[in-house]
């Protein structure tokens, strides 16, 4: 869904201000920030080993900010500077996380699980919804990535990799998240696989969802995007349409490194 500005009146979906995460001694992100509108599809691209997953783990809780400021569809999850984890930080870690939906590059189906079952599982286990309605919910969402009846009890090793990344999507789904946020969703799959996936996210941004998208598609993060990231070394070099990123970049860092894909 093209997002031309953001709505003055209208908060943004996801906030983020300052922050900072550091691997041992090695600093990861650098006082990172940046809005996304309700709606848009952001992809973040960059170097390999600039940060872009672990940004995204931030978001969602996976990884614990050093400091920084995080707030998703109205849910703030805050950190000073060498402050404590407490229960009331793990408290709105959980709710940020409610809000969320992640999709991995390497699918974390259950190997021991139907796609049906793989589906269903969340909703039973994190949010406590009966059997039925999570069956009623996972039968939809498979129906929404293109996986019908005929593909519900299979297993993921008699998926193909495409649908094995449109059975984890449709999983994210399930829990009725505010956000999607992908980690290189295709980069296991084959080319041939790869458009099938991209297909979903498109019809996911046509529909309202905001989605952000770690990616070295380029050819996606230039024709689906809102806007694209570049991150680099832990910081934010520029953020802008498309257009303006491919065609014309503000930063020589941008430029260097587009120069590989264009």
């Amino acid at each position: 869904m093209l997002v031309t500005s953001m709505d003055e009146t209208s908060p943004p979906m996801i906030a983020v201000q300052g922050l900072q995460k550091s691997h041992g001694s090695t600093p990861v992100l650098r006082g990172v920030g940046f809005t996304v509108a309700a709606g848009e599809l952001i992809s973040v691209i960059g170097p390999s080993g600039c940060g872009k997953t672990t940004m995204l783990r931030c978001l969602n809780c996976l990884e614990t900010p050093d400091s920084g400021h995080i707030t998703i569809a109205g849910v703030t999850l805050e950190r000073a500077p060498g402050t404590p984890l407490d229960a009331n930080f793990e408290s709105h870690a959980h709710d940020l996380r409610q809000q969320v939906g992640m999709v991995f590059q390497n699918f974390n189906l259950f190997a021991h699980k139907t796609t049906l079952e793989n589906v269903m599982l969340a909703p039973v286990v994190v949010q406590g919804v009966a059997p039925e309605q999570a069956r009623a919910t996972a039968e939809k969402f498979l129906g929404k990535v293109g996986l019908g009846e005929e593909f519900h009890h299979r297993y993921p090793s008699q998926l193909s990799g495409g649908q094995q990344q449109r059975a984890a999507i449709a999983r994210a789904l399930a829990l009725n998240p505010k956000v999607m946020l992908y980690d290189e969703p295709t980069s296991a799959l084959d080319p041939e696989m790869i458009d099938e996936v991209l297909a979903v996210m498109r019809q996911l941004d046509a529909e309202g969802m905001t989605q952000v998208v770690v990616t070295h598609e380029m050819r996606f993060a230039r024709d689906a995007s809102d806007r694209v990231l570049y991150l680099e070394k832990g910081e934010i070099v520029e953020i802008a349409p498309p257009a303006e990123i491919f065609q014309n970049p503000r930063d020589e860092r941008t430029r260097r490194f587009l120069r590989r894909f264009l």
